[in-house]
């Protein structure tokens, strides 16, 4: 059982090979719709393919501001470009996250689907005792994915 299992969606109007494109752009550190909450850092390989890896600094004040720092390093399990993308995750949490890319509105559209299933380790589950690391995890995917609207919609 994971202390954290939670899924985010959003339908973006754009079709899902931009969708992919702009996750596997944030993941390798190129663009910052993430921000101010996340940011990462690729490994050599990319993560968009499987072996690759990409480490995640959360930064739980925002990026430059105070508060405690929580690192994951992710490595690829699946890649299917346009449609899915999973890792799975050591750190301050151990686990997985699936990013799933459906067409929708005859291609369209896509539904991103953000599937984050992890335990806290470390500092992680001491913060995840004191406050609902789920619902904080909630509100910045929700940010983050309200970023991703805009850094789309920015790029037609």
């Amino acid at each position: 059982m994971h202390a954290i299992h939670h899924t985010d969606r959003a339908i973006l109007d754009h079709p899902t090979h931009a969708v992919w494109e702009a996750i596997v752009d944030e993941l390798n550190g190129r663009t910052t719709w993430w921000h101010p909450h996340n940011t990462h850092q690729p490994g050599p390989t990319g993560p968009q393919q499987e072996g690759g890896t990409t480490t995640t600094t959360v930064h739980t004040g925002g990026v430059g501001k105070p508060g405690p720092k929580l690192r994951f390093t992710s490595t690829t399990t699946h890649a299917t470009p346009d449609a899915r993308l999973t890792q799975s995750h050591t750190g301050h949490f151990h686990g997985t996250t699936t990013y799933q890319l459906t067409p929708h509105n005859d291609g369209a559209q896509t539904l991103l689907t953000v599937t984050f299933a992890t335990t806290p380790h470390g500092l992680a589950k001491f913060l995840h005792k004191l406050t609902n690391l789920t619902a904080k995890h909630t509100t910045a995917t929700q940010r983050a994915l309200s970023n991703l609207r805009h850094h789309l919609d920015n790029q037609k």
